[in-house]
């Protein structure tokens, strides 16, 4: 069903019925674009800190403006889910001057996208649906409040207002000699009005702010209480005052009580589609998105709270805006699913969980709603898309199914056999940390066969592969240009590599990966002059030069083989990522209710839920971590990465 604010406040009952109904609810958004140009690219060794805070300077101003909710409802008597998705046209639309007027960038190659799958921009221009953050709608309805009763004291309803407590003396209004032949021709219009009685009220001629506020004073200092006036906007934007004649303080009164009304019945129309995300987030249920970092940032930001500086908060915040959320592109790339898929793409995952081992869920679309989803697809849509997140993760769910006792061809949300998945987002493109977690400390794998490495501008991948030729495959995450962070397959060889290939007169600058790390934190604390009371922002490893005691220089041929006769450099395309919770899985046995470890055959890895640490994992000990690089695989350029990762297809 597609909602703009033509229809929004007729459908919001509709979409409130549709949310406390759900089993749960999968959501998905539409941007402006994904990162700014010249800020620094995810890499593979980002911490899950430092992936926010790149999170938050390379895209905070872009803004979501299409959003897509799904509802699914259960019918446990015919084993069915019915969905109701709803598509969000999202603008920012100013209701007043004191409402915020909101500035964002945009991507050209975003916008060039989104119009490639028939994105209408004139329909989100032109009838978008507004939004307030909580803190704007209180600030708001604070103005008005302290504006009517300035304009209900003595003043402003009594000619003889200045007498009394609180009243202002009304004297003569300092008119300007340009403004005179305006001001009187108001009076006389006004004047006429109130002797012909044959209309209660009166439209002046739309007028500038400052002939407004003349207005006003003028006519308040003529005729004090027997006049009640009121500034309202025409269809065009322009602005006017209505005169209406009042009978007595009594009607003054209810007459400013009503427009009072009127002035926070439309905040509460331009708090828009807060509303929606203050449902969904007051209703417990469990959210569930595809590869939804960007979805849980933006909408934070965009409709709640503006996103913290510090990560910690951040984590905190989302836990007290969406409890439960789930992010079925981590479910794919995790035991037991991850040797069964080799796409997570959502269009491809769609197609290949209606498909052995999988099976097709029976998802039914809503009557009440149109059917527009039913046979046609409507890829990027933000409502169709998230249509197709909830019907991947019933797939991925009920596939679980086969792991307690006994058998079951259902999972309901709330199954112990989905806690493994709980509240981490996928973190993309993350070679050893496969998710943000949420709710426990996050990971913090073992990088002592890690070196930043800083070298020409003409070096390729094959002169970094042939600098460590000497000890094994590498992986190479290139950080920009002139950096790159190498990864040795053969991780027992690590402390031989600063002794063996740092030597005087190189050309290269070589560190361990947290010599690297301090050494960049404490660059910018001394830059910034940072204090324990402010927060600390990771390195985004742009840094050319790098002093420490191993940094020497050595010139490496451009080209050559490693080794073992093979160029190395990275996972060859295609290679499944380290995403992998380790084998078992939590059997529940539903006749008592006892979870029990079971073996499972050797097609089906063991699959196991989590247990949340007390302190930072050096790894999940319920992960397997393959190891960096295939020794067949083939070397990943730079070149070569952006297309492995391509963007926005990969979504």
């Amino acid at each position: 069903m597609e909602i703009t604010r033509k229809n929004f406040q007729e459908s919001l009952e509709v979409i409130e019925s549709a949310v406390k109904e759900a089993s749960f609810i999968a959501i998905d958004g539409e941007f402006t674009g994904l990162n700014h140009a010249g800020l620094t690219h995810t890499a593979v060794f980002d911490t899950p800190e430092e992936r926010y805070h790149k999170l938050v300077q390379g895209s905070g101003d872009f803004m979501l403006i299409q959003f897509g909710l799904c509802a699914f409802i259960y019918d446990g008597s015919t084993k069915k889910y019915t969905a109701k998705p709803f598509n969000f046209y999202i603008f920012p639309r100013p209701f007043s001057r004191a409402a915020p007027d909101v500035r964002f960038s945009c991507q050209s190659s975003s916008l060039d996208f989104l119009m490639s799958q028939g994105f209408d921009f004139n329909k989100w221009i032109r009838d978008g649906i507004p939004y307030l953050r909580p803190v704007d709608e209180a600030r708001l309805k604070e103005q008005v409040i302290k504006k009517h009763e300035v304009f209900a004291s003595p003043a402003f309803i009594s000619p003889s207002g200045g007498s009394q407590p609180g009243g202002v003396t009304k004297g003569p209004v300092d008119i300007p000699p340009e403004q005179k032949d305006f001001v009187d021709d108001i009076c006389k219009k006004v004047e006429k009005f109130l002797e012909s009685g044959e209309h209660e009220s009166l439209s002046l001629p739309p007028c500038t702010g400052f002939q407004r506020k003349l207005t006003y004073q003028s006519l308040q200092t003529k005729y004090g209480g027997e006049l009640h006036l009121q500034s309202k906007t025409g269809e065009n934007k322009e602005r006017f005052i209505v005169v209406t004649k009042v009978k007595g303080e009594d009607q003054m009164k209810k007459m400013e009580e009503s427009r009072q009304a009127q002035d926070m019945a439309e905040i509460d129309a331009a708090v828009g589609f807060t509303h929606v995300i203050k449902m969904i987030s007051q209703s417990g249920k469990l959210i569930v998105g595809h590869n939804m970092m960007l979805d849980i940032a933006h909408t934070i930001n965009q409709f709640m709270y503006p996103l913290p500086q510090a990560y910690e908060d951040f984590k905190s915040m989302c836990r007290c805006v969406f409890p439960r959320l789930v992010d079925t592109k981590l479910m794919s790339n995790t035991q037991p699913f991850k040797d069964r898929i080799d796409n997570t793409g959502l269009s491809y995952l769609h197609h290949l969980t209606q498909m052995p081992p999988f099976v097709k869920p029976e998802v039914e679309i809503s009557e009440d709603l149109d059917n527009k989803y039913k046979d046609n697809e409507a890829l990027h849509e933000a409502g169709y898309d998230a249509f197709v997140t909830g019907q991947c993760f019933i797939s991925l769910s009920n596939f679980l199914g086969q792991f307690q006792q006994p058998p079951s061809d259902h999972v309901p949300p709330a199954s112990p056999l989905l806690e493994p998945f709980l509240n981490k987002i996928f973190m993309m493109r993350s070679l050893d940390i496969p998710y943000m977690d949420l709710v426990a400390a996050d990971l913090s794998p073992s990088r002592d066969h890690v070196f930043h490495l800083t070298f020409p501008k003409d070096w390729k991948s094959s002169d970094i592969s042939l600098l460590f030729a000497q000890f094994g495959n590498v992986y190479i995450g290139w950080i920009d240009e002139v950096s790159a962070y190498v990864s040795l397959h053969s991780k027992s060889v690590a402390s031989s590599v600063l002794k063996t290939l740092c030597k005087k007169g190189s050309v290269y600058r070589l560190m361990s990966y947290n010599d690297h790390k301090n050494h960049t934190l404490q660059e910018h604390k001394n830059q910034y002059k940072w204090t324990n009371q402010k927060p600390e922002h990771q390195s985004h490893g742009h840094n050319r030069t790098h002093s420490h005691s191993h940094s020497h220089h050595t010139t490496v041929p451009s080209s050559g083989p490693n080794l073992d006769g093979e160029e190395s450099g990275g996972a060859r395309k295609g290679t499944k990522r380290p995403h992998s919770p380790e084998n078992g899985v939590p059997v529940v046995d539903t006749d008592s209710g006892k979870k029990k470890a079971k073996s499972l055959n050797v097609d089906a890895p063991e699959f196991q839920s989590r247990i949340t640490p007390t302190s930072t994992p050096e790894k999940d000990d319920n992960l397997q971590w393959p190891e960096n690089i295939n020794s067949s695989g083939k070397k990943i350029d730079k070149k070569e990465e952006d297309k492995f990762f391509p963007e926005p297809d990969d979504w």
